[in-house]
């Protein structure tokens, strides 16, 4: 006899049902595992970086984000090399259960960065980067993203950064990419001529190969020079108030480790941006005179309009920055960590 059509309906629901439970299993078992294997790449990424003289220190992680992801947040993290710093509460690392190949690093909330002895409180609103499952100090590729960000008493509205590197550049080969920018920079106070708002920092520059090996920073930076690496800036480009400028220009070290190069700067509000150098002490006020004379014969006005604008060399060279052969100031020596 045949079965009856609610028999039938009532074994393809209990059919559907196991079978929706089987895959949910499934998928709770792959989602432990994922976790798994998350936890030891992180494990192994920390021994590596402690292998090459790194302090690596944080809380037991905590597993979340289930059913679409694979997160691990990672409390009271501490990272540290070659008189570099970063501390944070937290940071929340994920992966897409669909994405496994990708990882997601969210850095918002309250952290603090250190430079030598200089420190600062660095808080964001939102700040991810995305980047390949790797076991490298540094990724071979990377997208930076934030907004609402401070660094001291430094605002910045967005962030962009597309990184690239690679490991095994030699001499003249790019080891380092950066390309990206800044919008609404705001500064702790007005700067002479300028005002206090940058609306935009984009950069675009490469730093030259051989990578040197793990060790301190002063010593890497000599082994970098003596290889003949330099960074090459394709385009540093600003605008900020009624100036604009444009530089490129190619890096290196000196023997004091110190940078030098050459380039060209295009530049308008020439006068402006003299009188924020003067402000920060870069130029000393007794060649500005001269500098103001040379902003006014160099000045044309470019053929679609607009203010004046000059296009002239730079140079540094024994911590000396020189404009159309004219010597605007010192930089302070950068000190060595």
């Amino acid at each position: 006899m045949p079965a009856k059509p609610n028999s039938r309906l009532r074994r393809l629901l209990l059919g559907g049902l196991v079978l929706l439970l089987l895959l949910a299993l499934g998928q709770v078992l792959l989602w432990r595992w994922m976790a798994g294997q998350m936890e030891a790449a992180l494990a192994g990424w920390e021994a590596a970086r402690r292998a090459e003289g790194w302090v690596v220190e944080h809380g037991p992680p905590v597993r979340g984000g289930w059913p679409l992801a694979v997160r691990l947040r990672v409390p009271d993290l501490r990272l540290a090399s070659g008189g570099v710093e970063w501390r944070s509460p937290a940071i929340d690392l994920a992966i897409a259960m669909l994405r496994p190949q990708r990882l997601e690093v969210g850095l918002a909330g309250e952290h603090r960065l250190r430079l030598g002895a200089m420190e600062w409180p660095v808080t964001a609103a939102r700040l991810t980067a995305s980047l390949p499952v790797e076991q490298r100090a540094l990724p071979s590729e990377a997208v930076i993203e934030g907004g609402g960000l401070r660094i001291g008493a430094l605002g910045i509205a967005g962030l962009r950064i597309d990184l690239e590197t690679h490991e095994a550049a030699a001499e003249g080969e790019p080891a380092l990419a950066l390309r990206g920018g800044l919008e609404g920079v705001e500064m702790p106070a007005d700067v002479a001529g300028l005002g206090r708002r940058l609306e935009r920092a984009g950069l675009d520059a490469v730093v030259t190969g051989p990578v040197p090996p793990p060790g301190p920073s002063r010593a890497r930076a000599g082994a970098w020079r003596d290889g003949g690496g330099t960074l090459a800036l394709r385009q540093l480009d600003l605008a900020w108030g009624p100036a604009t400028a444009l530089l490129q220009a190619t890096l290196s070290l000196d023997e004091g480790l110190q940078p030098m190069g050459a380039g060209t700067l295009r530049l308008t509000g020439a006068a402006a941006m003299l009188d924020a150098l003067v402000a920060a002490g870069v130029v000393a006020p007794r060649g500005v005179g001269m500098a103001r004379v040379m902003v006014g014969m160099l000045g044309r006005v470019p053929p679609e309009g607009g203010p004046p604008r000059i296009e002239v060399p730079v140079t540094l060279e024994r911590q000396r920055l020189s404009i159309a052969g004219l010597a605007l100031g010192r930089v302070e020596a950068w000190r060595w960590p």
